[in-house]
């Protein structure tokens, strides 16, 4: 397991990933990292280790941005180093994303990349998707995204931004939970519902299949094939303790 968290709004964002980060280290503690955006300039923070870590860098070297996403990581493939830890980039620097599961062939997409041409700097099948999505790339995130994915074999939910692209972030799920947050006029994405309570108890459960594009402007879903998908608000009641 992984946690993912993500948010759109006009509050402060590193405290807001890192609390949803400590709400989601269960799912993870081998690593944890955050990617920030900021008129169209990208920057990132990975730290190995616990939590306390990546808060440390965080403390040294602050970040501030529009928005972002973060990540906590339990490792599968490639050992717990800040070289292997999430988020993970293409070959442009301009796509991002973390990502929750097991991708099966990502050994056969990487050494096709590879061939054409696609430079890779980690053990991690996280960052062949970054490079898969790049590949299917032509100016629309989540279009690139729906021809991507489908290519995939395993399990994942993954959370994606582009500095091309400013205030979007689009997340993917098949198999693993991803959870939208719906605040006044903020938005959340997170990998299970603890990360969003402090903010909102409204929220949307994507399905196996389903995209969430997050915009200032509010969330659109649809399917790998493009068809809008139409969900209810679920309103969470439960307390955290």
């Amino acid at each position: 397991m992984c946690g993912i968290i993500g948010y759109i709004g006009d509050k402060e964002i590193v405290p807001i990933l890192v609390d949803g980060l400590k709400k989601l280290e269960y799912r993870g503690y081998d690593s944890a990292g955050v990617a920030v955006v900021a008129d169209g300039e990208l920057k990132v923070r990975r730290s190995p280790g616990k939590l306390r870590d990546l808060e440390e860098s965080l403390r040294k070297h602050p970040l501030d941005g529009v928005y972002g996403i973060g990540h906590t990581r339990w490792a599968t493939h490639g050992r717990p180093t800040e070289e292997n830890a999430h988020p993970h980039r293409d070959c442009s620097g301009r796509i991002i994303l973390v990502h929750n599961g097991i991708i099966e062939n990502y050994l056969e997409i990487k050494n096709r990349l590879r061939d054409e041409g696609h430079e890779f700097v980690t053990q991690t099948d996280t960052e062949v998707i970054a490079h898969l999505i790049e590949a299917n790339y032509a100016g629309n995130l989540e279009e690139a995204m729906r021809a991507a994915l489908p290519q995939l074999k395993g399990i994942y939910a993954l959370v994606c931004m582009s500095t091309q692209e400013d205030n979007k972030i689009v997340g993917a799920r098949m198999g693993p939970p991803l959870v939208v947050g719906l605040g006044e006029e903020e938005y959340f994405i997170a990998s299970d519902i603890p990360a969003l309570l402090s903010h909102t108890r409204d929220l949307y459960f994507l399905d196996d299949g389903e995209i969430a594009v997050i915009e200032p402007g509010g969330v659109r879903m649809m399917d790998f094939d493009g068809k809008v998908v139409t969900k209810d608000v679920q309103r969470i009641t439960w307390l955290v303790l």
